[in-house]
Protein backbone atom coordinates (compact mmCIF):
# COMPACT_ATOMS: atom_id res chain seq x y z
CA UNK A 1 0.00 0.00 0.00
CA UNK A 2 1.40 3.24 -0.92
CA UNK A 3 1.56 5.66 1.93
CA UNK A 4 2.63 8.96 0.59
CA UNK A 5 1.09 11.70 -1.23
CA UNK A 6 1.18 11.79 -4.56
CA UNK A 7 0.47 15.40 -4.61
CA UNK A 8 3.30 15.80 -2.39
CA UNK A 9 5.49 14.61 -5.29
CA UNK A 10 4.18 17.34 -7.96
CA UNK A 11 4.51 20.13 -5.38
CA UNK A 12 8.60 19.09 -4.67
CA UNK A 13 8.87 18.76 -8.53
CA UNK A 14 6.94 22.19 -8.92
CA UNK A 15 8.85 23.88 -6.44
CA UNK A 16 12.15 22.92 -7.52
CA UNK A 17 10.48 23.75 -11.24
CA UNK A 18 9.75 27.78 -9.26
CA UNK A 19 13.44 27.51 -8.44
CA UNK A 20 15.04 26.91 -12.19
CA UNK A 21 12.73 29.35 -13.59
CA UNK A 22 13.71 32.25 -10.90
CA UNK A 23 17.19 31.45 -11.77
CA UNK A 24 16.41 31.61 -15.74
CA UNK A 25 14.24 34.67 -15.67
CA UNK A 26 14.93 38.03 -13.57
CA UNK A 27 11.53 38.51 -14.15
CA UNK A 28 9.98 35.55 -11.60
CA UNK A 29 13.24 36.05 -9.34
CA UNK A 30 12.10 39.79 -8.51
CA UNK A 31 8.49 38.82 -7.94
CA UNK A 32 7.86 41.41 -11.06
CA UNK A 33 3.31 41.45 -12.05
CA UNK A 34 3.76 38.23 -14.88
CA UNK A 35 1.80 39.25 -18.34
CA UNK A 36 -1.36 37.45 -18.22
CA UNK A 37 -0.70 33.71 -20.19
CA UNK A 38 3.06 33.71 -18.88
CA UNK A 39 2.61 29.92 -19.06
CA UNK A 40 2.18 29.52 -22.62
CA UNK A 41 5.36 31.81 -23.04
CA UNK A 42 7.10 29.49 -21.07
CA UNK A 43 6.11 26.87 -22.76
CA UNK A 44 6.78 27.87 -25.77
CA UNK A 45 10.66 28.78 -24.78
CA UNK A 46 11.13 25.44 -22.66
CA UNK A 47 9.00 23.06 -24.50
CA UNK A 48 9.95 19.81 -22.27
CA UNK A 49 7.94 21.71 -18.71
CA UNK A 50 5.70 19.60 -17.50
CA UNK A 51 2.49 21.24 -18.21
CA UNK A 52 1.23 20.33 -14.46
CA UNK A 53 4.47 21.05 -12.58
CA UNK A 54 4.35 24.36 -14.55
CA UNK A 55 0.91 25.30 -13.19
CA UNK A 56 1.58 24.04 -9.61
CA UNK A 57 4.88 26.70 -9.77
CA UNK A 58 3.07 29.56 -11.12
CA UNK A 59 0.11 28.79 -8.61
CA UNK A 60 3.11 28.79 -6.17
CA UNK A 61 4.67 32.02 -7.20
CA UNK A 62 1.48 34.09 -8.16
CA UNK A 63 -0.31 33.41 -4.94
CA UNK A 64 3.50 34.38 -2.24
CA UNK A 65 2.70 37.17 -0.28
CA UNK A 66 5.83 39.27 -2.11
CA UNK A 67 4.22 38.81 -5.36
CA UNK A 68 0.96 39.91 -4.25
CA UNK A 69 2.10 43.19 -2.83
CA UNK A 70 3.86 43.91 -6.07
CA UNK A 71 0.68 43.37 -7.77
CA UNK A 72 -0.67 45.28 -5.32
CA UNK A 73 1.39 48.45 -5.96
CA UNK A 74 2.60 47.89 -10.24
CA UNK A 75 0.78 49.25 -12.97
CA UNK A 76 1.93 47.22 -15.81
CA UNK A 77 2.66 43.52 -16.10
CA UNK A 78 5.27 42.12 -17.58
CA UNK A 79 6.62 39.25 -20.01
CA UNK A 80 9.87 37.01 -19.95
CA UNK A 81 12.20 39.71 -20.96
CA UNK A 82 10.69 42.07 -18.57
CA UNK A 83 9.15 44.21 -21.62
CA UNK A 84 5.37 45.99 -20.75
CA UNK A 85 2.91 43.31 -21.21
CA UNK A 86 -0.86 44.50 -20.45
CA UNK A 87 -1.73 46.79 -17.36
CA UNK A 88 -3.11 45.52 -13.71
CA UNK A 89 -6.46 46.98 -13.25
CA UNK A 90 -7.68 48.45 -10.31
CA UNK A 91 -9.72 45.45 -9.49
CA UNK A 92 -6.37 42.82 -9.95
CA UNK A 93 -4.97 45.58 -7.83
CA UNK A 94 -7.73 45.58 -4.51
CA UNK A 95 -8.28 41.75 -4.89
CA UNK A 96 -4.77 41.35 -4.59
CA UNK A 97 -4.45 44.22 -1.29
CA UNK A 98 -7.41 41.71 -0.19
CA UNK A 99 -5.70 38.86 -0.17
CA UNK A 100 -2.42 40.76 2.01
CA UNK A 101 -4.42 41.47 4.22
CA UNK A 102 -6.42 38.22 4.78
CA UNK A 103 -3.06 37.06 4.76
CA UNK A 104 -1.30 39.08 7.35
CA UNK A 105 -4.28 38.99 9.67
CA UNK A 106 -4.27 34.77 9.39
CA UNK A 107 -0.79 34.98 10.50
CA UNK A 108 -1.18 37.42 13.17
CA UNK A 109 -3.95 35.43 14.51
CA UNK A 110 -1.28 32.30 14.11
CA UNK A 111 1.15 33.85 16.15
CA UNK A 112 -1.23 35.18 18.56
CA UNK A 113 -1.99 31.49 19.08
CA UNK A 114 1.27 30.23 19.47
CA UNK A 115 1.79 33.12 21.83
CA UNK A 116 -1.15 32.09 23.94
CA UNK A 117 -0.11 28.33 23.53
CA UNK A 118 3.52 29.00 24.67
CA UNK A 119 2.14 30.86 28.02
CA UNK A 120 0.00 28.13 29.08
CA UNK A 121 2.66 25.24 28.60
CA UNK A 122 4.92 27.89 30.76
CA UNK A 123 2.59 27.98 33.06
CA UNK A 124 1.58 24.23 33.31
CA UNK A 125 5.57 23.70 33.78
CA UNK A 126 5.68 26.42 36.71
CA UNK A 127 2.70 25.07 38.31
CA UNK A 128 4.30 21.96 37.91
CA UNK A 129 8.03 22.85 39.36
CA UNK A 130 6.00 23.97 42.51
CA UNK A 131 4.44 20.80 42.93
CA UNK A 132 7.65 18.96 42.39
CA UNK A 133 9.23 21.68 45.23
CA UNK A 134 6.19 21.08 47.64
CA UNK A 135 5.88 17.35 47.52
CA UNK A 136 9.59 16.49 46.83
CA UNK A 137 9.96 17.25 50.57
CA UNK A 138 7.96 14.91 51.77
CA UNK A 139 10.66 12.35 51.54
Amino acid sequence: MNTTNPGSAHSASARQLLKDLHDSFPVLRDCRPLAIGIDKQLLARLPGLDRKHLRIALGIHTHSLRYLKAIEKAQVRLDLEGNPAGEITPEQRVYASQLVKERLEKQAAQRRVQREADALARQHAEKLGRLVEKFGRLK
